[in-house]
């Protein structure tokens, strides 16, 4: 008995490695190192922030800035009366940045999918790093500060930052097909954690000589990597003369292989063994609308979800190292070298539970399962004991099971949902999609740092556990839908294979 082309299955990597080209691994490599050093930008800022607070309060005030006579020629152009207001000022900082980052995020899809990835990418990086270098090198340089201006060079900057990960996601998708999709884009989401570590790297190297300089750094490597992918990245493979997805000779394995996830099962198979020539401009796709890619099978659900998991993700990274330092009271540097544990835990977690959903070539009972211990994890660390070796296991663990599903719904996830058979696979809605789950995700991230703080100031730190542990169960609620209907149609097509043996 014959299976269904939904059930001809082939090994994750198997299609994967068979249309492997040199081409592909550059392409992962400058998408990778592009988002990395966007992060790292970002984590500088929070790097310094204690060099900046010092510098923007009068030095009678501040205990880590020495005292220089005469204090009117020293102090006079001081912005803020003291470090409360300048911490203050810093932390409406990174809830500017993440409101206009999310923003962005929802514009730079949609422009993404009607101009050149490349050109897209490229602006963004080389802005961004121009912004960086005004924000926190020229103005030091100038002794020019003011609180306005700030603010409108990091709304800025989280516009141009938001051009990176709907193109970044949207060259990998055009690339790397559904065959390996899940444990290639795992590893790949490591982009984040490695850009955080580069960061943090970069900025201790050159802090000594004044925080202006790890700006300068930073922006520095950052130009450069827009240079370098705008000579250097390829959009897609028609670029070089290679078949796009979906167009291989091999048709049962390239069905099988760049059939969505999000697709319907009973579509026809004609339907799916369609090519898109270089040459032939008459059936290019055209890019898909914003509400239409929202009606798309499976957007809201997931981008309802992220805004929870990102959330909570978002809030470990901003949070983690004051947490370890208020409530066990570790020094700060070590807080800090500890935290980074929920980082390795995140990205072994986005590579195992991808390598996981695409032998099942499902998505969603793989994210339930994790959220479910996640739920555990949390509540397991809310009661770590004082002690590192072990605070830093559950973290590990946490990661696994928190920054995995993030690092999935954001990349692979995010991939699956703009190739659906409703959009015949077309790439021009790969960057809108992403665009709209990352963004909705932004935003839950940017009130979830508002509300950590409210809740840690007047419950204490239980009851920001007991708030993740809600945000982790609603992403659960969210993408219930999908997990009943990815359950039984693996339960059916274990049923056939039965009635096939």
């Amino acid at each position: 008995m014959a299976l269904p082309g939904s059930l001809r299955r082939q090994p994750a990597n198997r299609g994967l490695v068979s249309r492997c080209t040199h081409h592909h691994i550059v392409v992962f490599l400058l998408t990778f190192f592009s988002y990395s050093l966007l992060h790292a930008s970002r984590k500088t800022f929070s790097n310094v922030k204690v060099s900046i607070s010092s510098q923007w309060t009068p030095s009678c005030l501040n205990s880590t800035a020495p005292e220089l006579r005469p204090y009117e020629l020293w102090n006079s152009n001081r912005l803020f009366p003291n470090a409360e207001e300048a911490t203050l000022f810093l932390g409406t900082l990174d809830t500017i940045f993440l409101f206009s980052y999310a923003v962005g995020l929802f514009v730079s899809g949609i422009v993404g999918d009607r101009l050149n990835l490349r050109w897209v990418l490229s602006f963004g990086m080389c802005s961004s790093a121009l912004v960086v270098f005004f924000f926190g090198t020229l103005t030091e340089w100038l002794h020019f500060y003011n609180k306005w201006f700030y603010c409108c060079l990091w709304v800025v900057n989280g516009l141009l930052q938001s051009t990176g990960w709907p193109c970044v996601v949207a060259v990998m998708g055009n690339w790397f097909g559904k065959a390996g999709r899940g444990f290639v884009f795992g590893l790949w989401s490591a982009c984040a954690s490695v850009g955080n570590i580069l960061g943090a790297f970069l900025a201790s190297c050159v802090l000594k000589y004044g925080y202006e300089y790890a700006f300068l750094v930073t922006a520095s490597v950052q130009f450069a990597g827009g240079v370098i992918v705008f000579f250097g990245l390829l959009t897609s493979p028609k670029e070089v003369g290679l078949p796009e997805l979906g167009a291989d000779e091999d048709a049962v394995v390239e069905e099988d292989a760049n059939r969505p996830l999000m697709g319907s099962d009973d579509a026809d198979d004609d339907d799916r063994n369609y090519s898109i020539q270089a040459t032939d401009t008459d059936n290019q796709p055209q890019a898909i609308g914003f509400f239409q890619a929202c009606c798309l099978p499976g957007v809201v659900l997931y981008s309802l979800a992220y805004a929870c998991l990102k959330l909570v993700n978002y809030s470990f990274f901003f949070w983690l190292p004051f947490y370890l330092s208020n409530n066990f009271g570790w020094k700060e540097a070590e807080a800090d070298q500890l935290s980074i544990w929920y980082d390795v835990g995140g990205i072994i977690g986005g590579t195992i539970q991808g390598l996981i959903s695409d032998v099942l070539q499902k998505r969603a009972p793989v994210l339930a399962i994790s959220l479910l211990f996640a739920v555990g994890s949390l509540f397991g660390y809310s009661r770590s004991p004082n002690n590192k070796p072990i605070n830093a296991v559950i973290m590990a663990i946490t990661g696994f099971f928190i920054g995995g599903p993030s690092n999935m719904i954001s990349s692979a996830i995010s991939a699956d949902l703009g190739r659906q058979d409703v959009v015949k696979g077309s790439s021009e809605a790969l960057a809108t999609v992403t665009g709209i789950v990352d963004g909705t995700g932004s935003i839950g991230a940017a009130v979830g740092q508002y509300l950590v703080s409210l809740i840690q100031e007047n419950l204490g730190w239980m009851w920001v556990f007991y708030f993740f542990i809600l945000m982790t169960s609603s992403t659960i609620l969210f993408i219930s839908p999908l997990i009943v209907r990815e359950i039984t149609l693996l339960l059916h097509e274990r049923r056939l294979r039965m009635l096939a043996e």
